[in-house]
Order: structure tokens, then sequence, then C-alpha cells
């Protein structure tokens, strides 16, 4: 799976029904991580209790685990939910690859974005244990810190992810990418629920980005374009009620 500077966005449209404005205006695209209208609009609104970073603690974040840089070699992401289906970054080759002693799971609340504080929602991290298949993403050489950049400006916002290279196994070989998992410490950690308890969660949720129903909906569908399959998140959709 080769792409040269490939910007795959979520479609437009869910389901034939046309989003409104407001939705459109703040999907997550690459031009609204560049010019920091994201950042804007969440930090003009936090939820109570939401504690989001500033521009320089961003910048000083990413340096920090660009600081653990394997020497040499390219720059590797591994995606497992919306990165996968909406990267909103140029890169320069992407391929099927698998992390051990990680897996997918809705672990942390959002109470903005795909949730209110009234109405919470639940979002995919990575949680110890097991493994994960997903794709990883090479960065271009010579926009690397750049593409990361506009990474960090959409996942680490509120240190409820945190960064870390791991070794990831894709078919031609071992690559070390970096992954962002659960920070078990932070306030927005949901631990362990039940698969009936999640799913009443993703299925009421909305908010500014969308809904958690469409967050896992397009999570479920890409996987399988990917002849891949997530049995855990196919239980969730299972409890699910039917629309």
């Amino acid at each position: 799976m080769r792409a040269a500077h490939m910007d795959r966005q979520a479609n437009d449209g869910k389901d034939g029904v046309e989003e409104s404005p407001q939705e459109r205006r703040h999907r997550i695209t690459r031009d609204r991580l560049r010019d920091g209208s994201h950042l804007a609009e969440l930090r003009a609104n936090p939820p109570p209790g939401y504690v989001f970073r500033t521009d320089e603690e961003i910048d000083a974040c990413l340096r920090s685990t660009l600081a653990d840089r394997p020497a040499g070699g390219d720059i590797w992401v591994f995606g497992y939910g919306s990165l996968m289906w909406n990267p909103a970054i140029h890169y320069a080759e992407r391929k099927l690859a698998t992390v051990h002693g990680w897996h997918r799971r809705f672990c942390l609340w959002m109470r903005a974005g795909r949730g209110t504080p009234e109405q919470p929602g639940l979002m995919l991290a990575l949680d110890r244990g097991g493994s994960c298949r997903g794709v990883a993403f090479r960065l271009p050489p010579g926009d690397a810190e750049h593409e990361l950049l506009l990474l960090w400006r959409r996942e680490m916002l509120s240190g409820a992810y945190q960064a870390r290279w791991v070794d990831a196994q894709a078919a031609d070989g071992p690559i070390r990418a970096i992954v962002f998992v659960a920070n078990r410490n932070h306030t927005r950690f949901a631990g362990v629920l039940p698969d009936a308890e999640v799913a009443r969660h993703v299925a009421v949720a909305k908010g500014a980005l969308g809904s958690c129903a469409d967050y896992l909906r397009e999570t479920v569908e890409h996987l399988r374009e990917l002849g891949l399959r997530d049995r855990s998140l196919e239980r969730i959709q299972a409890h699910m009620p039917q629309r």
C-alpha cells in the first residue's frame, strides 16, 4: 500500500445524509490542524476539568519523543483508529503491521469532540496486553517533523495519550514506530468496561466532531476493507441498538 504524500479524508457524507455546516466546520482536516483552528475551538470551549496543552507544551512534548528517536532510518506512525481512515497527514508509504503488547480498546472518556460532559462518549486507545493490527505510515523524510506536529496537535492535547516508540511487525520485517497509548493515570482513563456499557455510551454520544457510533462504524469498516477484523469491536457493535 504505497501512497506518495496522500491525505485520505473521511467521506463528506454519512449514510447518504448531508452534514450540517457546523459538522463540516468541525471535521478534523489537515488544513484545520495546520492553521490552528482545531486547537482554537477546543480551547475556547473546554469541558469542565479539561486542561489543554499550550502550543509550547505541545512542541516540548514532541521534542521529548523525538529525543528517543532511533538513530537513522525513517519515522513511522502506527494507526489503529481514526488515523487509519482519516490520517490528515502526508505520508510516503503505508503498510499493514502488528504491535504486540498492546491492544485496541475503548478506554478514554470523550467529553468533547464526540461527546459532551452530560453525555460522554468513549475513544479508542492502545492499552496494555495482547496485540493490535493496524496501519503503519512512513512519514516523508524531509517533512517528518512537520507531519508529526500535526499529529501532536490532534492527539496530544490533554495528556490522555502518551506517545511511545514500539516495535511493529510488517510482512517484510520489523519497523520502529510511534504509537499513542492510553495514559492510565489521566482522569479520562475509563478502565476496563463491559462491552454492553461501552456500547451504551457509544450509541448515544455525539459532539462537534460527530458521533461515537460513526467513529466505531468507520473503524470496523476500514479494518474490513484492509482484510482485518477486531472481534472486540464487533462484539460492541452487536450490543448497539439497530438503526
